[in-house]
């Protein structure tokens, strides 16, 4: 989805910073500027200011600034494109977007009014389970038991809902309303049946807010041992338990304050430890923890501890954190596994040790690499060739879930030792099979690639038009859009065979081809400039690009690191965003060039390129980067030969895949 830019800066320029701000921070006017306690990090004096004039925020203790959209990004977790939305919708702003249909405008605009009406029922149900609470000896009793003061369930929004069968009856008079039964707060007969009912009855109800602080659902607990014990709300156009976490609106200013959050398996453990002096506690809705779960924690803080039981069942839910958390584990993000003795759930460690001992178990919990390591040895007799084997095929799923960095390559060192075989062994063993050679005359001793041109990341111009039509001599051309680059070579300076050559005496492939808009750049520029226009395109690269790039020397290897960082934890954003999120970076120059055009004016990056040419495009940018590395391992390769076993195995396995990518990159060439 393409948002124009002119309606992101109108958007901007007509939102109050002050007003905006001013929702989640007491603000108070000094001179002409408005100033508060950061929400981005722990003070007692306000450094925090915030200027109606600039419409800008900024803080002198921590750095945190920008405007009022990137605010709600950074302070309420939202997305970019959610962010816009929910300021446009205060204004009443339809957000225009380019690529989408009137159709599907359509379509989501009656998803977000949906949306906003069933949190409003929602919210009123939630009321009216507060006012019961009061009313209620039993329930408040209960809480009490449990250690719950009232300051702690006011800031939960902890409720009560009456043993009736109808008591929502009474606070919604049309209780055969179909928003009832849609927001999960009602059951319907089944067949057509004239029968409803309460679905919450004689339970303590936990509100579940978004991180907008919306509610979109209930948990409800029992207050004795009847089954189930906890009960949510079902899955509704507002509530997905798979993305939501209990308690992470509450908590979001402490995450910062205490530099983690602490994930639970109930409501009950994050009320107690937000009274016992833990208030950075979220708790999954009685689901395993999902990779949404977690991008959603990082958006937050750079360090997750995941709490479970000591016993079996603690251990298949840790199991699945681990999976669900492994893509995220980047070299500068904490993920560690705490398991407390079977006895024990936080609320009762704590009133038994106390708070300072239960901070130096969390301070010691298992490290997710500890954890995955053990995790893939279980059951593996490491003594025997069978166990290392196996343990090798447990370990090779979840250390490839890990985005590359220092930590997965220190990973890959110690399995190689657990498992007694060579780092370089270990990585081929989990190379998948280069594909079989299409060209039986390819000499076996050279690369069928190196009689091409060299393609330096010097003075080249993308080909936006993907076919282009023969060269009038050779036969060669650049039909298909399969070589996207352009040399900026003096006439005949490639006749080899004079007229039998790739282009033919006295052409070019700039002859040869139509020229486009004139921008002299690097492979990895063109690269850059088609990710970052399409950010959800790295997500489809392989972990094997991904590195590449990432490697690549200089502010090149810098903005795809930080990419890929981005889109792990905001998902794809559009450009404008991107563009905001890195100032100040060492890379922000770099951007900045391969995304403005010729006349200095910011690419249109909507309008460029249709999708399948923009994807064509990069895939053939992203194979001739490909060729680059694999042609220094092949150079890496033989010089090992005169003492590695395996050298010329994976010079040979090299060559296969380059002579794959030749096909790829020139069927003229290999059909003449």
């Amino acid at each position: 989805m393409t948002i124009p830019e002119t309606f992101i800066q109108e958007l901007i320029a007509r939102a109050d910073v002050v007003e905006v701000v001013g929702r989640y921070v007491q603000l108070k006017k000094t001179g002409a500027n408005f100033s508060g306690l950061c929400p981005f990090h722990s003070e007692k004096s306000p450094s925090f200011t915030v200027s109606p004039t600039k419409q800008f925020y900024h803080c002198f203790g921590c750095g945190a600034n920008g405007h009022v959209i990137r605010f709600l990004m950074e302070h309420a977790g939202m997305g970019f494109v959610e962010a816009v939305h929910d300021l446009a919708g205060q204004f009443g702003l339809q957000v225009p977007e380019d690529d989408v249909s009137p159709e599907e405008r359509a379509r989501a605009a009656g998803r977000r009014q949906k949306q906003a009406t069933l949190s409003d029922v929602l919210e009123k149900a939630g009321e009216a389970y507060r006012k019961h609470l009061r009313e209620s000896n039993t329930a408040v009793n209960y809480l009490k038991g449990r250690g719950v003061s009232g300051e702690v369930a006011k800031q939960y929004g902890i409720g009560y809902a009456p043993p009736g069968w109808r008591t929502l009856a009474g606070v919604f008079p049309e209780y055969d309303n179909p928003l009832l039964a849609e927001s999960g707060l009602v059951i319907t007969g089944e067949d057509g049946e004239d029968k409803r009912y309460d679905r919450f009855r004689d339970r303590v109800m936990f509100p579940i807010r978004n991180v907008k602080g919306e509610c979109i659902g209930f948990g409800g607990r029992v207050l004795g041992d009847e089954k189930p014990k906890y009960l949510n709300s079902p899955e509704t156009p507002v509530f997905s338990k798979g993305r939501e976490l209990y308690g992470l609106f509450e908590a979001r200013s402490a995450l910062r304050e205490k530099g983690y959050v602490l994930v639970t398996e109930g409501y009950m453990d994050v009320v107690a430890l937000a009274q016992l002096g833990f208030p950075n506690a979220v708790a999954t809705l009685g689901t395993a923890c999902t990779p949404e779960h977690v991008q959603k924690l990082f958006r937050f803080t750079d360090s997750v501890v995941f709490s479970f039981d000591g016993d079996a069942a603690g251990r298949r839910a840790a199991r699945k954190a681990l999976d669900g958390a492994l893509p995220f584990a980047t070299d500068v993000r904490s993920i560690k596994f705490l398991f407390l003795p079977t006895e024990h759930d936080p609320d009762s460690f704590i009133r038994e040790f106390g708070a300072e001992a239960f901070s130096r178990f969390v301070g010691e919990a298992t490290p997710l690499s500890r954890f995955m390591l053990d995790a893939a040895r279980d059951g593996c007799d490491l003594g025997t060739a069978e166990g290392r084997a196996r343990m090798t095929s447990n370990v090779r799923p979840l250390w490839s879930a890990m985005p590359d960095g220092a930590l997965k390559r220190q990973l890959l060192e110690e399995i190689a030792g657990l498992v007694q075989l060579g780092s370089q062994a270990l990585t081929d063993l989990w190379k998948p099979a280069a594909a079989p050679a299409r060209r039986a005359s390819a000499p076996a001793s050279s690369s069928p690639m190196d009689d091409w041109p060299p393609m330096p990341d010097g003075d080249w111009e993308p080909s936006w038009t993907p076919d282009h039509a023969p060269s009038e001599a050779g036969g060669g051309g650049e039909s298909g859009g399969n070589r996207p680059f352009k040399k900026k070579w003096e006439k005949g300076s490639w006749d080899k065979n004079k007229g039998g050559g790739r282009w033919g005496k006295d052409k070019s492939p700039a002859d040869s081809a139509p020229r486009g808009r004139s921008l002299p750049i690097g492979r990895s520029d063109v690269a850059a400039r088609l990710l970052l226009s399409n950010p959800a395109a790295w997500e489809a690269l392989s972990q094997e690009m991904h590195g590449i790039l990432c490697d690549l020397p200089g502010v090149h290897g810098q903005l795809f690191a930080w990419l890929d960082s981005q889109v792990h934890e905001h998902g794809a954003q559009p450009w404008v965003a991107l563009r905001e999120g890195m100032r100040g970076h060492p890379f922000e120059a770099l951007a900045d060039k391969v995304m403005t055009g010729p006349d200095g004016a910011p690419i249109d990056v909507g309008a460029d390129l249709a999708a399948p040419e923009a994807a064509a495009e990069l895939r053939n940018v992203l194979d001739y980067i490909l060729d680059g590395h694999l042609k220094a391992q092949e150079t890496e390769a033989i010089a090992a030969a005169g003492t590695d076993p395996h050298a010329l195995d994976r010079y040979r396995a090299l060559q296969a895949r380059r002579r794959e990518l030749l096909l790829r990159l020139s069927p003229a060439r290999n059909t003449s």
